[in-house]
């Protein structure tokens, strides 16, 4: 049981990744279509659902972590934090003139990636555990 949680939790972490790959070229300036933005919505929900409950499952079944733990509660915050960053960037680069700016949405994107960054960061080192 434990190696399928991991590995659904791992997998869907790359869907994260995915994510904050394809949301860089709109970010970089490279004019993108519907399509993409979309395919980075969906990659985002996939992977979002699946590191939640798979890593909430994870906390909950391995018997040295808790969920209340730090490092849990941490990266429970950070994945809410960059999926609002990842909302506003999106809506942002789907916006037509005049609505938000690409800079704005490209900002949001590249805090987004950091928050992301920080989360794998968390994942593997788990501060006080």
């Amino acid at each position: 049981m434990y190696d399928w949680l991991l590995f659904l939790h791992v997998a869907s972490a790359f869907f994260l990744a995915i994510t904050v790959v394809v949301l860089s070229a709109p970010a970089l300036g490279f004019v993108t279509d519907g399509r993409l933005l979309r395919l980075a919505t969906v990659a985002w929900n996939i992977g979002g659902a699946g590191t939640l409950v798979f890593g909430i499952w994870l906390a909950i079944y391995i018997k040295n972590y808790e969920v209340w733990d730090g490092w849990v509660i941490a990266a429970i915050v950070l994945w809410a934090g960059a999926t609002e960053l990842g909302r506003r960037a999106e809506v942002g680069f789907s916006a037509a003139e005049g609505e938000p700016t690409r800079a704005q949405a490209a900002l949001w994107h590249w805090l987004r990636t950091l928050v992301v960054i920080l989360l794998l960061v968390d994942m593997i080192f788990k501060p006080g555990a």
